[in-house]
Parts: C-alpha cells; structure tokens; sequence
C-alpha cells in the first residue's frame, strides 16, 4: 500500500458499497472525488445545476431503493442541492450528500465560500459529520450508508473539508469500515399479527393504505399476495403507486375519496398521516385503525390507532399473508362482497362519466385527452414522472402504474421543477425501461437545461409538456399575478440543443408524436398546446377538500 488522499479514500468507500453511479456537478474541493471515482468505475454523472443533481439522486433512489449519491463544489454548490435534499428527507428516501467545503482548520476565519454547511443540513438529514481526519473517510462513509437505509431510511451529509479532501496519508494507516455481515429485519409481535388478521376478519369494509416504507423495505411482492389472499381494496400515497397493479381485482383509483370515507378498517403499512391524508381525517371517525410503520413515533401520530405495530414491511406483510392464508376461508366470497361491489361499480361510473372527455377533440387539447394517449401508448413496465400543477392532477386521474417505483411526482412537498432530474435519475436506474416525463410548461422552465444533460449522456427519455402558456389554470376574472408565460416553444429549444422535438395541437395527434419520439432514440419533447383554463383538483393544504 502507497500514499492516497482522502479523495481517493472516499471514492473507494463508495464502490465498496455498491455504488454506480455519482451524481454531481463540477468544482472544488470535490472534484478529485469524481475524478477518483471515474478510476474506480463509478460512472459519473454531470448536470447543469446542482438541485438536478440532487433530485436525480432522489429518483434513482426510488427506484433502485439504493441510497442515491451526490456530490458538489463548496458553498454556493453545495447549498444548491438543498431543495433536493429537502424533498427526499420528506419522502424518507436514502440519499449520501458529499458537499465540498473550505479547510476545516480555516473554520472561523472567513474562508471562501465559509458558511456552516453541517447546521444547515442537520436539520434535513438522519445523520450529518464533518471529518477532520483522512484516515477516519472509510469509516464515516460506511456508517453513512448505514443511516441512510436503517430503519426508516432519509438523507445523510457529510462535510468534505478541502484539507481533509487532500491530506495524503498511507492506506495502511485508513481506519477500516465498519459494517455487519448479516442484517435481520425487526418482525412484528405474532399475537399484533393474529389480532391484526381478526379485525380485518370482522370488518365488512377494510381498505389498506401503503406507502414508501413498503417499497423500501422491497416489499411489493409480499405486499401483493397479502391483497390477493384477502382480497381487500388498496391504496398507496402518490410515491408510492405500483405497489401492486393498478388493475388488479380490488383496484379502485377512481373510488379513493368514497373507499377511505366510509372504510370501517383501515391497515396503513409503512406510511404516514400526513396533510395528504388529511391527518388521518380522510378516514371516518368510526373506522378502527392499524399501523405498522418501522419509526414506533410514527404509531398514532396525527389520530389515535386502535393497533400499533413497529416491524419491517417485509416481515410484517410476509407474517399477515401467512397468518391470512391459514384462515382463507374467512375472505372467500370477498370479492363478490358489498363492499368490493360497491367500489367497483363506482369505478365503472366513474371511467364512464370520464369516457367523453379523455377521448375529447376539442383544440385546444384538454389535458386527460393528452393524458389518456399517454397511458394506451406506454409499455406497462414504463416509468413516468409528473411534474406540475394542473397536469399533475389530471395524470394522477388517468394514468396507471403497475410496476414498483415506476411512477415519480413531486411528492408530500410539492417541489417543481423535478420532472426532467427525475427523469435522467430513473433512466440511469433502469436504462432498458421505456421512460416518459409529462411536465406542465412551468415546472419545465425550472430545470429545462437539463435537455443538454440527457443529449450529452445519450439518455432517450421523452418529455411530454402539457403547455397551457402559464402557471396553474387561467381563470377568467380572477386575478393571477405572474400565471402568464405564452406558448413557451420548449420543442425548438430542444432541437437547438440536440433533441427530438416537435409541436402538437392537434389531439389525434399526439400517438402519432409519441411514436415518432420514442422510435428517435433521441432524449425528445414533445410540446402539447392544452386548453389553459382547465384546471385539476385535488386536496387542499391544511386537509380540507376541494372537490
């Protein structure tokens, strides 16, 4: 063994922890860590400005379920890739933050670019250090991977002080990383699991709510044979969707509001009650309630539950499927129920009042007629990523998922602008899938450069841009300070920096645009004109409901 800096130190750290690939954006000090890593075989990733970076680091997290790993330059660099790092700490992905920073030993100073990295990310992050030794980086950044997937999994930021980051020392001397040979999963308590499967017995109107921790835990396999032994209705949170097909037997989209209205049990696994749920209020104030969530905290948070269970997805749902199909005689006959009856005949109503508007001529193109092409068009195994306001709604109503991870938005925050970055980050994740991001022409704008990204990386994902010409619906005499931005023509902006692109305004022709984009091999986007005025809905902040 030679001399090797901490640089390097790290780099080797990251592929011993099964990293492939780096997301960054180039500067000091952290440039020789990309460098170190393209000599380990680590492939590495550039973006036009680092909260991109961040935020494909996100996506490949969600669909990988490995932590995501980024790096940029000091201050200004590094702080860029809050936003990102802010809205995977909400949606509880894994994610590794190497932000470059000035000399630890200047701290204080006034150094370039000084500013207190470390406090400003402990607030977002499980788990924040700011190394002063080279020797100590293998260690550091193995328990990094560590908190970043334990429990229930986050980001974590380590501080890579320019001095630590160049310090050459012998490799003998590198303190070795720490790491288990073998790792167990926390079951739940069989006596939860036996009366958890007698309260779903009893109920005559059981749905299930899952979410980000089932998929983590990497458990939509088990997940699905638990619904397809007790045939109850599911749902999951936006992130979370395809968990299990969106048109299996006790799949009702379209029935959510009326389902978690007058459930009379409700078994949410691995996600929480947050605004989206209305705190738990979307769910009758009669309903029993189950939990089972990793984080104990997160067990009667926002409403009180008749059972909390902390376990593992995984191991929770294998037990509740086993135990379930012990007594399957108990839900025979379910899907002949009322209860599935009565959701299904819903949904059939629902898609029917729907059938006139998805397959509208009217110019220009309404949204779900966009939408609806969009959904016949891709290939079942397809990721799409929605990005928006009022696109965002309308996808969520009409276009289906039916593979974990496979379907991105902008999740609990809200965060814009993570369209085309989530786009470039699941394409990475999964090179061989058919990979569409529908974008409203705001959100677009955002990260728009990141076109260049996909060109320079050869990465054919094709984005779709509901343009209604501005910011959320125009509505006629109500004032919107800023909602207008024009017909913004992004298909010429992406021929200029190497795309496919063209324009549609015409519905029938949208099929016809996405075939020619997709059989390009070109990273593509293709311009929809929508009619401006139609507006989507959804809940309101704060957990009433608008529609």
């Amino acid at each position: 063994m030679g001399n090797v800096t901490g640089s390097y130190l790290i780099a080797k750290t990251l592929k011993e922890e099964g990293v492939e690939v780096l997301f960054y954006l180039m500067g000091g000090p952290n440039f020789d860590i990309v460098m170190a890593c393209q000599d380990l075989g680590i492939k590495t990733v550039d973006f036009r400005h680092e909260q991109a970076a961040a935020f494909a680091a996100h996506a490949y997290a969600r669909l990988t379920g490995k932590p995501g790993v980024c790096t940029a330059a000091s201050g200004p660099g590094t702080l860029n890739l809050l936003t990102g790092v802010y809205t995977a700490s909400i949606d509880c992905a894994p994610m590794i933050i190497l932000g470059g920073a000035g000399p630890v030993h200047e701290i204080g100073r006034e150094a370039f670019q000084e500013v207190d990295q470390v406090g400003i990310f402990e607030p977002l992050c499980k788990y924040v250090h700011q190394p002063t030794l080279a020797e100590r980086y293998p260690e550091i950044i193995s328990t990094a991977f560590r908190q970043a997937t334990s429990g229930r999994p986050g980001p974590v930021y380590i501080d890579c002080g320019a001095d630590v980051l160049y310090e050459e020392i012998d490799e003998s001397k590198a303190v070795k990383a720490p790491r288990p040979n073998l790792k167990s999963r926390p079951s739940a308590d069989p006596k939860a699991i036996e009366d958890t499967i007698n309260l779903i017995s009893a109920a005559s109107k059981p749905i299930i709510f899952a979410g980000g921790g089932v998929f983590f835990a990497n458990a939509a396999d088990e997940f699905k044979r638990f619904i397809d032994i007790t045939k109850i209705p599911f749902y999951t949170a936006p992130m979370s969707r395809g968990l299990a097909p969106e048109d299996h037997p006790v799949s009702f989209p379209a029935a959510r509001s009326k389902a978690m209205r007058e459930a009379d049990l409700v078994l949410v696994i691995g996600t929480r009650l947050n605004w989206m749920m209305q705190y738990g209020r979307r769910f009758s104030d009669d309903a029993k309630l189950i939990q089972i969530d990793i984080e104990e905290s997160e067990l009667g948070h926002n409403r009180d539950c008749d059972l909390g269970i902390v376990a593992d997805a995984k191991m929770a749902l294998s037990q509740l499927a086993d135990a379930a199909a012990k007594r399957s005689q108990n839900f025979d006959g379910r899907l002949e129920s009322d209860w599935v009856q009565a959701l299904s005949e819903y949904q059939a109503s629902k898609a029917e009042s729907m059938e006139a508007i998805l397959n509208s001529k009217q110019v220009p193109i309404h949204p779900l007629r966009l939408c609806n092409e969009i959904n016949k068009f891709l290939d079942r195994d397809a990721i799409v990523t929605v990005d928006g306001n009022e696109i965002l709604h309308f996808g969520r109503q009409s276009i289906n998922t039916y593979m974990p991870g496979h379907r991105l938005n902008s999740g609990v925050t809200g965060t814009m602008g993570v369209g085309l970055p989530y786009g470039i980050g699941s394409k990475l994740a999964k090179p061989d899938k058919q990979n569409l991001v529908l974008h409203g022409d705001g959100s677009m704008g955002m990260n728009a450069m990141e076109l260049d990204t996909l060109v320079r990386f050869n990465l054919p994902v094709v984005t779709v841009i509901s343009n209604n010409a501005g910011w959320t619906a125009r509505t006629p005499n109500q004032r919107k300070p800023g909602r207008e931005l024009g017909f913004t023509p992004f298909h010429e902006m992406a021929k200029a920096l190497g795309c496919y692109g063209e324009r549609v305004e015409n519905p029938d022709d949208i099929r016809p645009a996405l075939e020619r984009a997709f059989k390009s091999g070109k990273p593509a986007v293709i311009d929809v004109i929508v009619e401006p005025t139609a507006a989507g809905t959804s809940a309101a902040w704060g957990g009433s409901r608008m529609e």
